[in-house]
């Protein structure tokens, strides 16, 4: 892959909070139809980068480049304008509503007409809809009507990856999606995942399972300390080499500020 211009990039990025440098320079790379893996230890600053990719928190610094050009993510809503969705841990489901409802959840389909107007939702076809996503994307739940709160982790989890490839026509972060659940559930979700690469959608995966980063991923890059200090092609690295670059055991070369390629390996300098 030689994709002269990255479908997301951050350079220099940085964030404070009081005495903590969370984010130093940091850079990232996203490449159209990818699975670009975001990796490092606790306090690395990969949920600052995260934050501030998604428009949920403002960078001090830097700048945050789609498709070339310099966007302002203020908000959330200013990533999803640009085709960004993000998948947090959380989830952020209501346990209370039906699949159909959870896909359209603050984006619900209304009524036609007066009963429209008048806040009714359109709930038949918010299932067809829903029942449609989820085939497209080979989730099996039992019934779309029930509440998700019946459903489980992994069918949960597949509720909101669903709702973001929905709405995402760009690039989806996915926050640790396989946490917490079992071996059956993790490679479903895993599965999902590289259906929605496979429709030409980028996804970004956070997560501390080193060989399910291996598994899925296309690309790795490495935080540490606020910064971005090295990248990897996922097929010819290993575990090893990943755990090293997180704790600094291992010794990886400057990358120049032209070195954007994918597949290459280096130090980043906050360029």
């Amino acid at each position: 892959m030689t994709e002269a211009v990255p479908l997301l990039q951050a350079r220099g990025v940085t964030k404070r909070f009081g005495q903590v440098q969370a984010l130093d320079g940091a850079d990232f790379t996203a490449y159209a139809g990818e699975v670009v893996a975001l990796i490092g230890d606790n306090g690395a600053g990969k949920s600052s980068l995260v934050k501030t990719l998604s428009g949920a928190m403002r960078p001090d610094g830097g700048s945050i480049q789609v498709d070339g050009r310099e966007v302002q993510l203020h908000s959330p809503q200013d990533a999803r304008r640009v085709g960004i969705e993000t998948v947090y841990q959380d989830l952020a489901l209501a346990p209370d509503l039906d699949a159909a409802v959870n896909l359209h959840l603050g984006r619900e389909l209304r009524r036609g007409g007066l009963l429209g107007r008048l806040g009714v939702l359109d709930r038949a076809a918010m299932r067809r809809a829903a029942v449609t996503a989820f085939a497209e994307l080979g989730v099996e739940l039992p019934d779309v009507s029930v509440p998700v709160a019946t459903l489980s982790g992994g069918q949960r989890q597949s509720v909101a990856v669903a709702r973001a490839v929905a709405f995402a026509h760009r690039i989806i972060f996915m926050d640790e999606p396989t946490a917490a659940l079992g071996v059956v559930q993790r490679g479903r979700v895993l599965d999902t995942i590289r259906r929605v690469r496979d429709r030409g959608i980028t996804v970004v995966l956070i997560s501390h399972n080193m060989p399910e980063v291996l598994s899925v991923s296309d690309r790795i890059e490495v935080l540490r300390l606020g910064r971005r200090v090295a990248r990897f092609d996922a097929a010819r690295t290993s575990v090893e080499e990943l755990v090293g670059a997180m704790t600094g055991a291992l010794e990886v070369r400057p990358e120049s500020p032209e070195a954007e390629t994918p597949g290459e390996t280096g130090t980043g300098d906050g360029s």
